[in-house]
C-alpha cells in the first residue's frame, strides 16, 4: 500500500486527470510543492506501478486507478461522516477528511459504509465511488453557461475551496438547490440569479465552478449562451 504522501499525489493525478490536465506542472500546484518533489514522488509511483508518464504527462496506470479511487472512497464517505453525523460545516470538512482517509482501516471503512447506508454523492456532489472502483460518470454544466430565464438545480460545486464553500452557504448554495438566472450581463459579466426568493450578482468566474442541471419534471430555460 501506497504512503499516505503518495496516496495524496494519486488523489490528486486522479482530479487533474478528470480535467484532462495532468501534467507535473499542475500537479506541483495542486500540491503546494515544487517541481523537484513531485520529480521524485512521480518516481517513486512509477516504480511502483502505479504511474505513467506518456509523453512528459502522467497516466494512472489500471493499479493505480484502482488505488486513486480506493481513497477518493475513503475521503468522500469521511466527509459524509462528518457532515451528516457530525454537522461539520460544509466548507471545514475538506482538510479534515484528508486527515481521516488515510486513518480507515477496512473494519472502521465497511461500519461507516453501513452506517451512512452507502451515499452517492459527497456534501460537495461529487460522486462517490463505489466498494467494486466504479464511480458514476459526471453530469451537469456550469451555470455560467446559461441564459437568462433558465432554471436549474446545483448539482456540485467543482473547487472544494474553503472560502468558495463559505461563500456559497452564505448564499444558500448547496447541490439539490435550485437556482434560476434572472439576468446575464454582456462582455462576460456577472450572473444575476435568485435562490430561495433572494438574488445575488455572481461574477463568471464562481459561476463556473458552481454545475448545474435542470431538476427532474422541470421545463429547461433557454439553454446554453454562446460564449
Amino acid at each position: 500500500m501506497p504512503s499516505e504522501t503518495l496516496e495524496e499525489y494519486l488523489e490528486a493525478i486522479y482530479k487533474l486527470a478528470e480535467r484532462g490536465d495532468a501534467r507535473p506542472s499542475r500537479l506541483a500546484e495542486a500540491m503546494g510543492v515544487s517541481a523537484p518533489t513531485v520529480t521524485s514522488a512521480l518516481k517513486r509511483l512509477k516504480t511502483r506501478g502505479l504511474v505513467t508518464r506518456p509523453a512528459g504527462g502522467i497516466a494512472l496506470t489500471a493499479m493505480g486507478r484502482v488505488e486513486a479511487l480506493s481513497i477518493i472512497r475513503r475521503h468522500r464517505l469521511a466527509e459524509r461522516f462528518l457532515v451528516d453525523v457530525l454537522g461539520m460545516p460544509w466548507e471545514d470538512v475538506h482538510e479534515e477528511a484528508c486527515l481521516l482517509e488515510h486513518a480507515l482501516s477496512p473494519k472502521v471503512q465497511a461500519a461507516l459504509e453501513t452506517y451512512l447506508e452507502n451515499p452517492d454523492v459527497c456534501p460537495h456532489g461529487h460522486p462517490i465511488p463505489t466498494a467494486e472502483g466504479v464511480v458514476a460518470a459526471p453530469t451537469g454544466e456550469p451555470l455560467c453557461g446559461f441564459e437568462t430565464g433558465s432554471e436549474v438545480e446545483i448539482v456540485r460545486i467543482d473547487e472544494e475551496d474553503e472560502r468558495l464553500l463559505t461563500y456559497l452557504a452564505s448564499l444558500g448554495m448547496y447541490p439539490g438547490t435550485h437556482v434560476k438566472v434572472c439576468d446575464v450581463a454582456p462582455f462576460q459579466g456577472p450572473l444575476m440569479v435568485e435562490v430561495g426568493g433572494s438574488r445575488y450578482a455572481l461574477g463568471r468566474d464562481i459561476a463556473g465552478k458552481i454545475v448545474v442541471d435542470a431538476p427532474v419534471g422541470a421545463a429547461r430555460g433557454k439553454g446554453r449562451r454562446r460564449l
